[in-house]
């Protein structure tokens, strides 16, 4: 199945969208996207195999397989997930099946910055805020409008006050975050460094 996926460019104010809740403390990432798919060239198709081998052994109940699931948006989760290997492949193919935020108790240190470099905010909630949202979750749908800016999220059943790095939160509202088009805006910087290198000018003499 060909999923949809829109990568997020420049600022990133708001996110507002459907939840997915996944329960369970020290989910790695080769959980999250098995070893073998690591041999990919790129990570267009990564979305289709996220939690691959979870969902085989689950038959069609993970919530990566659930009807009521499709086009979330919002990611729940419990404590240090995302933990085990490096691999940015893990956040890639989140945000390729649909993954536009995460809000769990806390979260591995290198997913969390692999995370934030390509446009995916993850915020942080105490676990009995956790717990309550993914136990809701599990009854009926949730939609969350979050306000980056303020550390807000906001539903019909919930308003809850959102943590999230001060240095990440500048970051999206700044477009920073996204370092391809933090270089292409200053083209001009780098044009006019590249005349200024000393050994790029001694080259062009002996030429």
């Amino acid at each position: 199945m060909k999923l949809e996926f829109s990568p997020p460019i420049g600022k990133i104010l708001q996110i507002n969208g459907k939840c997915i809740s996944l329960i369970g403390d020290d989910i790695d990432t080769d959980r999250i996207i098995p070893a073998r798919f690591l041999k990919c060239v790129n990570f267009d198709s990564l979305g289709e195999s996220v939690f691959e081998d979870d969902r085989k052994n689950l038959k069609g109940i993970h919530p990566f397989d659930l009807a009521e699931n499709k086009k979330a948006a919002i990611l729940i989760v419990n404590s240090n997930f995302g933990c085990g290997s490096s691999r940015e492949h893990a956040p890639q193919a989140l945000m390729r099946w649909g993954i536009k935020a995460l809000i769990g108790e806390s979260f591995a240190e290198i997913f969390y910055s692999n995370c934030i470099a390509i446009g995916m905010p993850c915020f942080t909630l105490p676990k009995k805020s956790i717990q309550d949202i993914q136990k809701l979750n599990n009854k009926k749908s949730l939609f969350f409008e979050i306000d980056v800016k303020k550390s807000l999220a906001k539903s019909k059943e919930f308003n809850l006050n959102l943590e999230i790095k001060e240095s990440s939160r500048k970051m999206f509202l700044s477009g920073h975050w996204d370092a391809t088009s933090t270089l292409l805006e200053n083209e001009n910087l780098i044009e006019n460094k590249f005349h200024d290198l000393p050994y790029l000018k001694f080259n062009d003499y002996f030429l």
